[in-house]
């Protein structure tokens, strides 16, 4: 009996030996599971192919905050794949598959709709200041050199019921600056404030902008952009319908604002700028709060990544992918699948 037993124990403590895959190299490539992990990644696009046999992916990094995580370089990227004989995913090197994050003009456009008050407030008091703000959110915004994959277009609302257009979407940073230095004082004739009507507008715009480049076969984003010194004082809009324009837009439309003094109303602009508010207490704060958006926007444009490699994969229908990304401490990834029927070598990014 003892016999017996000792043979059973023996034989469970080979299976168990066996299955322990950590120290066996057989399985020293296979992807692991993080624990936990601080970055999301949220596939917007794909996995597309394109013979002999290449895999793209738009996607998009945020922390567990939704904060954009911008600026990542093909090293913070490690690719996994399934095939028909793995029984887990394996990473791939860079020398079994190219890869790169493909130059943005080519893929992906952001667009920026600055969206400003100029009702009676500003214009009596604050427009130098506003000016110079302004000013200073273009240069961290647009390039100085143009890019046509950064526009920006400048609005500007007062108590009428009609969002103006100041600058037409441009990557020119001078016309963009140029507009701005010409408001003067007399520009607005209601001393009103349609911020509601605003809110709504320029929304409608941002989905006319992002309707536009879909139908260019283009993939792009939105951010709004809103300043304000004070709340809403027409009651043209409900502020039911300019919470609405907001949480209706698709994903790739971000808001943010930017409030000053003490009559705006913060929950309507927190709840409005739900990708990031900034406020000022005074008029000597309001260059810093635009540059705090403006990093964020920056952020925001440069959160999204369309990545290109060539799988070394040669067969199989569902085959699997894992691409995970690092910065710093941080770990994310996202899983998804492929069909590699057809695929051969010559592979060419």
């Amino acid at each position: 009996m003892k016999q017996l037993t000792f043979l059973i124990s023996l034989i469970a403590l080979l299976f168990a030996s066996q299955g322990c895959k950590d120290d066996d190299p057989q399985f020293a490539d296979c992807w692991i599971k993080p624990k936990k992990t601080q970055l999301k990644m949220e596939i917007l696009e794909g996995p597309m192919i394109t013979l002999p046999s290449k895999i793209s992916i738009f996607f998009k990094v945020t922390d567990l905050n939704n904060n954009p995580v911008g600026y990542l370089k093909e090293d913070n990227f490690v690719i996994y794949e399934k095939g028909l004989n793995d029984n887990c995913h394996r990473i791939i090197s860079e020398f079994e598959a190219k890869r790169r994050i493909s130059s943005r003009e080519q893929v992906f456009n952001h667009t920026t709709l600055l969206v400003l008050d100029l009702s009676g407030s500003v214009l009596q008091s604050s427009l130098t200041s506003l000016q110079a703000a302004a000013t200073a959110f273009i240069d961290e915004v647009i390039p100085s050199t143009p890019d046509n994959s950064k526009k920006m277009g400048i609005y500007w609302f007062d108590g009428e019921d009609a969002l103006h257009e100041l600058e037409p979407v441009t990557s020119d940073i001078f016309e963009l600056k140029a507009a701005v230095n010409s408001i003067t004082p007399n520009i607005s004739t209601d001393n009103s404030t349609d911020l509601f009507g605003a809110v709504i507008k320029s929304s409608n715009i941002a989905k006319t902008i992002l309707a536009d480049y879909q139908d260019q076969d283009i993939t792009a984003a939105t951010s709004v952009v809103i300043f304000t010194d004070g709340r809403d004082r027409a009651n043209r809009y409900t502020r039911t319908a300019a919470y609405e324009a907001v949480t209706s837009s698709p994903p790739g439309i971000t808001y943010f604002t930017m409030g000053v003094g003490n009559e705006i109303n913060k929950v309507d602009l927190q709840t409005i700028g739900k990708n990031g508010y900034a406020e000022a207490a005074t008029l000597t704060q309001l260059t810093a709060v635009f540059k705090q958006i403006a990093f964020l926007v920056s952020n925001e444009a440069n959160s999204y990544y369309f990545f290109e490699y060539c799988s070394p994969i040669r067969n199989g229908s569902n085959n699997g992918l894992i691409i995970e990304a690092y910065e710093g401490n941080e770990v994310g990834y996202m899983e998804a699948s492929f069909d590699a029927t057809g695929f051969t070598g010559g592979c060419q990014l």
